[in-house]
């Protein structure tokens, strides 16, 4: 366990492994920290360790992070922070993974500094399909956990915030354009319930110009499968790395 202090900001961080590297950003909604992916039915944790080196962050205000809130929040202040954190670290390239709530979190990543990443795996990504009712509850029992260690936040702040995150479309952080524009190679993983809507994967895997799409991956019978496919696919966008080794 690490922290990187980017005052007032503190983003704790783990780094696993050894080799290029790998920035994952887990599941959880708001309250997306490295930890969640220790009970995912794929994890990058295990799966990539032996090959990669992964940087696995706890988001703001999740785990073992803290930042201040304010009605300015929004999609593209923790991409500041996930950027930030590859600045400190000294990593000008890398491939990103993340699941859930990193669907959104990578597209954003994507559209800001598409130069710094090689390939993104997008785990059932989250996205707007008639759910948005379920984002706002989960926004609100998450706040409602921390808003006694933000004294700094008015009722106006967190309602700013939530509007700021969830009002959007589609996948919250890119115009249907925008994803037709990423030249980023992409594998879809696709969701498949209330909050990963199976609309959501498709529709980011039939517009992104250079994306693998894959249906089943979650199941017993699937997870061999699933790892030689995501392994596959970083290995094959790693490319000049190995080369050079």
């Amino acid at each position: 366990m690490a922290m990187f202090e980017n005052d007032p900001v503190r983003i704790r961080y783990d780094l696993e492994g050894d080799g290029f590297p790998v920035l994952l950003i887990a599941p959880g909604g708001m309250g997306s920290e490295n930890e969640r992916w220790n009970g995912m039915p794929w994890n990058p944790r295990e799966a990539l360790a032996d090959q990669y080196q992964l940087v696995g962050m706890d988001q703001r205000n999740a785990g073992g992070s803290f930042a201040p809130v304010s009605g300015s929040d929004s999609w593209f202040t923790y991409v500041e922070d996930q950027l930030a954190l590859l600045d400190h670290l000294g990593i000008a390239e890398c491939h990103v993974v993340g699941m859930c709530i990193g669907g959104p979190y990578i597209m954003g990543l994507l559209g800001a500094a598409p130069e710094r990443f090689r390939s993104a795996v997008l785990l059932q990504p989250v996205g707007i399909d008639d759910n948005r009712h379920a984002f706002i509850e989960l926004f609100d029992q998450w706040s409602s956990n921390i808003e006694s260690s933000h004294p700094e936040a008015a009722d106006e702040d967190w309602a700013e915030f939530r509007q700021n995150m969830w009002s959007g479309e589609f996948v919250l952080t890119a115009t249907r354009d925008e994803v037709r524009a990423c030249q980023t190679p992409l594998l879809v993983m696709m969701g498949n319930d209330l909050y990963h809507p199976q609309s959501t994967s498709r529709e980011i895997a039939a517009l992104a110009p250079n994306a693998s799409f894959v249906e089943r991956w979650k199941g017993d019978e699937d997870l061999s499968e699933t790892n030689r496919v995501i392994t596959d696919f970083l290995r094959q966008h790693t490319g000049q790395f190995l080369d050079s080794e």
